[in-house]
């Protein structure tokens, strides 16, 4: 009883962190009653099976963790309407599991070689199992731990050196200074090593927030010019509305958004440097083919509409394909359509568009798992068929750009950075943008999938971390809300509801200085790879001194 009440404190204290509801500073205790449960089967307890107890225990854990924080994915529809349960189940008793194992093997580890190694091996383990889910086909970055902070971005402003792996790092040792706190006076009673212990888990939470909340205070960005964005917001309901209506008639709502909101509400004389639209938002049904980019009705009439708004730039989401011809190199993604005997790619895009220019485009790079890639095709195809299909998903990969690119604009100094959605999360990932020049990053997404859910509030204040790691301001362009301009400190500066159709019109920044962070990247998480190689081949180099 005493075990499962243990890890029912855990999966609580970890789930009530979370944002956008939650308070984080639960989270640097809510490992401990764990690491507890972890202590007591493997020193006190009687039962047999002491792994699969841990395993058990821990699984309940991790399970009120991932089902309260990110039950929101419920909201997801099937082709009929109705809710996807799978969405929901897959994702949760999936990372679950794998949470679970992790912490099995931490338990291996420590009934091996003892506590003290244990304890770096807990650390560093799950450190690599994060930097593991920023890289693999099954990514699901969502509940790392040092996103936990996204609300309350004025604590971590030392993202900028060491990113969100570094909050995960600096969460982690917190819990493992206070476990060996209690174990500590467990064992002793002693009030003076106690104190000590006290002192020094305190020192190690409080520091780095008073660090954070100094440079927050004095910190003042070296801009290198400014551009005034208009974020468009049509708010079309994905799942029906987007496929019904007419490709024109939805551009030319979008477009109206646009020509509604040409200039700077707190400045009506100036003109809109970029118009920024959400994730997809052209066409409606299909798709537009590359290689018609300059026979495309609906690109020709953008620069239609830029022509009327001279050094305007447009930019935004689109479905687009690419038709390869025959004897052509075709990637693994593509896909053969025998009723047209063609090979083709689907991609999920961000385009720039500017009047006598080819139009730019990249292709999203991190695709949602069973929504924009079938994991690990190759293995899991022939073993599960069409049901991904049939349960909402796919059956294949959309295509992906290797390397990040960015879109440089002729007619000032910006550069931004073409994220889509998802990509959004990954803050190594989002560096490349950066270190290709982007002095401005832009965020095109369609939150409108789980509805008014922790969902899209939870990406919004993820978005928050990317502008303190890189130091680069952040406009945001939605489908459904949140449409928003995040300055280079975190804040959310001004924001379009969710639900609401409209365009929010913002004065933003250019910054080119690059960060520690966006240099260096996840290097605590590469490091923790290094330590967990060491700990591994301690264990027979201990037992060949032991000989000795």
């Amino acid at each position: 009883m005493k075990n499962l009440l243990l890890a029912l404190i855990s999966g609580v204290l970890l789930a009530i962190s979370w944002p956008t509801y939650g308070i984080p500073f639960f989270i640097f205790f809510a490992w401990v009653p764990l690491l507890m449960m972890e202590h007591n089967i493997a020193k006190f307890s009687d039962i047999k099976k002491k792994k699969l107890a841990v395993f058990c225990f821990s699984y309940l854990t991790f399970l009120i963790w991932n089902f309260v924080t990110t039950g929101w994915l419920y909201n997801s529809q099937l082709p009929d309407g109705s809710k996807s349960l799978l969405a929901v189940l897959f994702p949760v008793l999936t990372n679950t599991f794998f949470m679970a194992l992790v912490f099995t093997f931490y338990h291996i580890y420590k009934k091996s070689q003892g506590t003290y190694y244990g304890l770096v091996f807990f650390v560093a383990i799950w450190m690599a199992f994060e930097k593991l889910h920023l890289v693999w086909e099954f990514t699901w970055p969502w509940l790392n731990l040092g996103n936990v902070f996204a609300d309350y971005h004025q604590f971590v402003q030392w993202y900028d050196t060491l990113g969100a792996t570094g909050g995960s790092f600096w969460i982690l040792i917190c819990n493992v200074l206070a476990f060996y706190t209690i174990r500590i006076w467990e064992a002793g009673r002693k009030r003076k090593p106690l104190i000590k212990n006290v002192l020094m888990t305190a020192g190690f939470i409080i520091l780095p927030m008073v660090i954070s909340l100094v440079k927050y205070y004095n910190y003042t960005p070296e801009t290198v010019g400014s551009i005034n964005v208009t974020m468009l917001q049509p708010a079309l309901d994905p799942y029906n509305e987007k496929y019904q209506k007419d490709s024109l008639t939805i551009e030319n709502d979008l477009l109206k958004l646009a020509s509604e909101n040409s200039v700077l509400q707190s400045d009506k004389k100036s003109k809109i440097d970029l118009y920024l639209s959400p994730e997809t938002s052209l066409p409606g049904p299909g798709s537009i083919s590359e290689r018609g980019f300059n026979n495309s009705l609906l690109i020709n009439n953008i620069k239609g509409f830029l022509s009327q708004h001279p050094k305007s730039v447009f930019s935004g989401g689109i479905s687009s394909h690419y038709v390869y011809k025959e004897g052509e190199e075709k990637p693994s993604t593509a896909s053969y359509l025998d009723r047209l005997g063609i090979w083709v790619d689907e991609y999920n895009s961000a385009i720039q568009i500017i009047p006598n220019q080819q139009p730019e485009v990249y292709h999203k790079a991190m695709l949602v798992p069973g929504v924009e890639i079938f994991p690990y095709i190759n293995f899991f195809k022939p073993i599960l068929g069409d049901v991904m299909l049939d349960l909402g998903g796919t059956t294949r990969s959309l295509g992906v750009s290797e390397e990040r690119k960015v879109f440089a604009n002729p007619y000032n100094k910006s550069v931004i950075a073409p994220i889509i959605c998802y990509e959004s999360i990954y803050g190594e990932f989002v560096t490349g943008y950066v270190k290709k020049g982007a002095n401005l990053l832009t965020i095109v997404t369609n939150d409108s999938w789980w509805g008014y859910s922790q969902g899209h509030k939870q990406l919004l204040v993820y978005a928050k971390l990317r502008a303190i790691e890189t130091r680069r301001e952040i406009a945001r362009a939605a489908n459904s809300g949140t449409s928003a301009h995040i300055n280079s400190r975190g804040d959310i500066i001004d924001e379009l509801p969710y639900g609401a159709k409209g365009a929010l019109t913002a004065k933003v920044n250019l910054i080119d200085k690059e960060t520690f962070y966006t240099k260096s990247g996840d290097f605590l998480s590469r490091l923790s790879l290094f330590v967990i190689g060491a700990l591994l081949l301690f264990i027979p180099g201990r037992k060949y001194l032991a000989r000795k």
